[in-house]
């Protein structure tokens, strides 16, 4: 069935829960969408070192998937990297910090915030502006942004900081107090590219690392100023969290984020699916998003990626239709499809055909 909708109405009746010509969709393509860009041969090092490769990527694969939305993840160690971690950057893959920047509970005493001119965070910065100017008239665009807590841990090393929690949480509250600051710093220059919301990765917030007071203390209060700076800066506040027993009622339901990304793990006891997300109230006011393992898009063939699209259609749309609802669900995977030249790019098409072919709500 053609699209009867443009991409910025079928979002925006989406978000306020209007009928729409069909669901959204928005695999989470980032880093992968750089094969597309010129022969193809664009290393990772490559896309995250230079604004316009990066930007190029999201303009490339928007043009190629016909997504409908765009959110600038760079990967999860900008923001440690500025900081002093030492980042391996592989050629075809997700970076990752083999050298911490903090080792000492004094360390977190002597954060300096970075300068978000410099660094990857200005190329992040930059690199988002240019995407949105392209694609801002298309597509819903927002920014993505690392949490405090996570930035603390891909800086340090999560045992080491949840340790410290119990030993020494002043210092670590020290940490998190600087790295907010930095967040502050990233999310006025974020509302100056004009995007139209700005996602969070608040990974932390899962009862399989920490109980909901810690999370209030470790997390929430930080997080709960974030949010309203993103909101008085005009954009749209978002969350991405691909843990496994996320924590919805403060992230959902008292941050109140306008979409909320998220994966399901059916092996985990307790880790909420599309259908108990949905009949739980966590979508009545909040577009939720998922949850396509990541994996797929790697290792199915593209039949059973159709097949599973379709599935999640069916659950999503009876589950919403039970609640009363019409559009409250995006079609996505339930974290970054891997950027590896493995990932089979057939499959990030046929969710995205799949939708627009059977993602139509009739209650």
């Amino acid at each position: 069935m053609a699209d009867t909708m443009n991409h910025l109405e079928r979002a925006m009746a989406s978000l306020q829960n209007k009928p729409v010509d069909r669901l959204t969709a928005y695999p989470l393509a980032m880093g992968v969408c750089r094969r597309l860009v010129g022969d193809g041969k664009m290393t990772y090092k490559e896309w995250v070192s230079d604004p316009k490769k990066f930007a190029a990527a999201f303009i490339e694969g928007q043009k190629y998937f016909d997504f409908d939305f765009a959110i600038g993840l760079m990967d999860l160690s900008v923001a440690a990297g500025d900081m002093g971690a030492t980042v391996r950057m592989d050629e075809q893959n997700t970076p990752f910090v083999t050298e911490p920047a903090f080792k000492t509970t004094e360390d977190y005493e002597r954060i300096q915030i970075p300068d978000v001119k410099k660094g990857r965070s200005k190329i992040l910065i930059d690199g988002t502006k240019l995407f949105v100017d392209a694609l801002g008239s298309q597509v819903v665009t927002a920014a993505f942004l690392e949490g405090p807590l996570l930035s603390l841990t891909q800086a340090t090393g999560a045992e080491k900081v949840f340790m410290d929690m119990y030993n020494n949480s002043s210092a670590v509250h020290k940490a998190l107090t600087s790295i907010t600051e930095y967040n502050k710093l990233m999310v006025k220059g974020m509302a100056g590219t004009k995007c139209a919301g700005l996602v969070w990765d608040y990974l932390w917030g899962s009862y399989s690392c920490l109980g909901d007071k810690e999370y209030e203390d470790f997390e929430g209060k930080y997080a709960r100023g974030l949010n309203e700076l993103v909101g008085k800066e005009g954009m749209a506040n978002c969350i991405h969290n691909c843990a496994d027993l996320p924590h919805l009622d403060t992230q959902i339901k008292a941050f109140k984020p306008a979409i909320y990304s998220m994966a399901y793990y059916p092996l985990i006891p307790g880790s909420p699916s599309p259908k108990e997300t949905i009949e739980k109230g966590y979508a009545d006011n909040c577009l939720i998003g998922g949850q396509i393992d990541p994996q797929g898009f790697v290792r199915w063939s593209q039949e059973k990626m159709r097949k599973t699209t379709m599935n999640l259609l069916q659950e999503g749309k009876t589950a919403m239709c039970a609640r009363g609802l019409h559009s409250k669900y995006c079609v996505a995977s339930g974290c970054e499809i891997p950027p590896t030249v493995t990932t089979r790019l057939e499959n990030i098409k046929e969710v995205m055909d799949t939708v627009k072919q059977y993602g139509q709500v009739k209650c």
